[in-house]
């Protein structure tokens, strides 16, 4: 039928697309990996160096919990603390944080949170850090991070330039053992990582990831601190935003990287995340754009258009698409983990994570709820939470809140 041809060239059309967009952003990775390759941030000699806090929020024990907090315990810079939080003392993670804080009592404090503001935990959790944090420059980073060379040096450099608001670095993820582990760093790897690069060299979109961010606390306080996204799900970028927008500072993607340890996640687990992931960023960006967002995952548009009008020149237009998107993610895969095996099953694993995040993709053009930590949540446009069936304004926010956020993420 013309219409069902016509319709398999559109989607054959879109796939060819973004087989070209993934060549830019494979040319934009190498380039800036590249140009940090051998560099290392240059010694401050005699002159002081900032205090730095890290704030690390803690929910349940994570892979590797233990050892993500040594190598925090351990870097090599001459004044900063790393503040542990937890929700309460029944959270596993209290008895680690509190071991931890007893083999280092030099560096950790550990401190319990205080009240429950909003309706996102980990901003609950940082509101209460940040208040407990002793230094100027607060360093966000996850429990499952650990980080690359030179990691808090460049920090502080990067700060000596005043209109420097935010910091962010790309990620890569390592210690995969199952398969659901393997393609969650692949995608940190290939997709989070990778599109923050490419976004800053393409068009210097600031793509601030809180997995690991800092600020200077005066710019966050001058935003109305943690406390002004309690009720948002996206903070890292809905933070970002204001720091461009309404401070009028840059965001800088730093050159030391970030790596999100995961060893044991369940390919299940790795669909639900992915999920919920696709419900927020859809919130946080125009429809179209989410749109053109999906030709970077090409292969099943391929598939598709194959489908609906099946030839042997559609089945090598498949099989060509498929190979322009191995060879994008094992080389961003290889590249951002230097020192780490690139396991064969890298290959199938890249195949079955874009399915499923096709899935999760299509769900996030419609659905606006989810469940999150036994919470079933309603999520608003700029990633705003309320309750799924709200009776009253959400913990903390007026009736007047909800416009009011809008306003500030409209800019």
């Amino acid at each position: 039928m013309p219409t069902t041809h016509a319709l398999s060239l559109t989607l054959f059309a879109a796939a060819v697309v973004g087989v070209f967009a993934l060549g830019l952003q494979l040319f934009f990775v190498l380039r800036y990996r590249w140009s940090t390759s051998g560099i290392r941030a240059s010694g401050a000699g005699s002159q002081p160096t900032p205090g730095i806090s890290i704030l690390k929020p803690l929910c349940g024990v994570d892979d590797e919990l233990e050892a993500n907090l040594e190598w925090f315990a351990t870097l090599d810079y001459p004044r900063y603390e790393v503040v542990l939080g937890v929700k309460e003392t029944q959270d596993p993670a209290y008895a680690v944080a509190v071991a931890a804080v007893a083999r280092w009592p030099h560096v950790m404090r550990l401190v319990l949170q205080n009240g429950e503001p909003g309706l996102n935990p980990k901003v609950n959790q940082l509101i209460t850090l940040a208040g407990a944090a002793r230094y100027e420059l607060l360093l966000i980073s996850d429990s499952n991070t650990r980080a690359g060379a030179d990691y808090l040096e460049e920090l502080a450099r990067t700060f000596e330039d005043p209109t420097v608001g935010c910091i962010s670095h790309p990620i890569a993820g390592i210690g995969e053992r199952t398969l659901g582990s393997l393609m969650d760093n692949l995608y940190q790897s290939t997709s989070a990582g990778a599109g923050q690069i490419a976004a800053k060299q393409a068009a210097d979109q600031d793509i601030v990831v809180g997995k690991s961010m800092a600020l200077r606390r005066e710019d966050l306080e001058s935003l109305g601190g943690f406390y002004s996204v309690r009720n948002v799900l996206a903070e890292d970028y809905v933070i970002g935003r204001w720091v461009t927008r309404r401070l009028g500072k840059r965001a800088v993607v730093a050159r030391s990287p970030v790596y999100n340890v995961s060893r044991q996640k369940s390919v299940s687990a790795f669909f639900k995340r992915y999920v919920r992931w696709s419900i927020i960023h859809h919130t946080c960006i125009p429809t179209p754009v989410y749109l053109a967002q999906s030709l970077l995952n090409p292969l099943p548009w391929a598939l598709l258009g194959a489908l609906l009008s099946p030839s042997v020149l559609a089945l090598c237009v498949v099989g060509g698409v498929a190979l322009v998107k191995l060879v994008h993610d094992v080389t961003v895969f290889h590249l951002s983990r230097p020192g780490q095996p690139t396991p064969w099953t890298v290959l199938p694993a890249v195949l079955l994570k874009d399915a499923l995040l096709f899935v999760a993709w299509t769900n996030g053009l419609f659905a606006r709820t989810l469940d999150w930590r036994g919470t079933t949540l309603r999520v608003l446009p700029g990633s705003r939470l309320v309750p799924a069936t709200p009776s009253s304004p959400p913990a903390g926010m007026s009736t007047s809140e909800p416009e009011r956020t809008e306003e500030l993420l409209a800019g």
